[in-house]
């Protein structure tokens, strides 16, 4: 028990040493304690992520939002007042976290996060179950190579429960200089 309280009394010492214990620590539970139990509790292999591009951005209001694009999503009919019902209906902002929960099926409108040949999950809405395709929100349309057509199930690592918003920019600054010019900053 002495060892217990030598080792507590050394983390709250004001030094160099115990910052750099207490931040080997800290990684230690985030790594290896609080990652594989949030694994568990949410069921999906990523249970958390950061929205890395702005192709599910909202530029303005829904109803702004909505004109521009309703002739895209009612020719492929969804509808204005079924949009609105959907999860996240505005979007996400680059740098919000996003919770992501595994699920049997899913449903259109749903954000999930997939695998496709890209190099990091895709975070994009259902648009269509039979088969399942995506589209980002911000998007023109989907993206080229039948990336977002025809989904495999086993592809799909779960879909968006919640958000933080813009807290992921502590991650993405470090990130954002080895970026094109065009995908730094924030959504315009």
């Amino acid at each position: 028990m002495n060892y217990f309280r030598k080792t507590y009394d050394f983390l709250k010492k004001d030094s160099w040493q115990s910052w750099i214990v207490s931040l080997i620590l800290i990684f230690i539970l985030i790594k290896w304690i609080f990652f594989p139990l949030l694994t568990l509790v949410t069921g999906s292999p990523l249970p958390l992520v950061v929205v890395e591009s702005c192709s599910m951005y909202h530029e303005s209001g829904f109803d702004e939002w909505w004109s521009r694009n309703a002739v895209w999503y009612e020719s492929r009919n969804i509808s204005k007042e079924q949009f609105q019902a959907f999860s996240f209906k505005s979007g996400l902002n680059k740098g919000d976290i996003i919770l992501v929960l595994g699920k049997p099926q899913y449903d259109k409108g749903d954000i999930i996060i997939y695998n496709s040949v890209t190099q990091y999950p895709i975070i994009h809405r259902i648009i269509s179950l039979n088969p399942t395709e995506t589209k980002g929100d911000h998007n023109s349309d989907q993206l080229p190579y039948n990336m977002e057509k025809n989904i495999q199930q086993t592809s799909i690592l779960g879909k968006s429960a919640a958000r933080i918003p813009y807290v992921g920019w502590i991650k993405l600054i470090f990130y954002e200089p080895l970026k094109s010019q065009a995908e730094r900053g924030f959504c315009k």
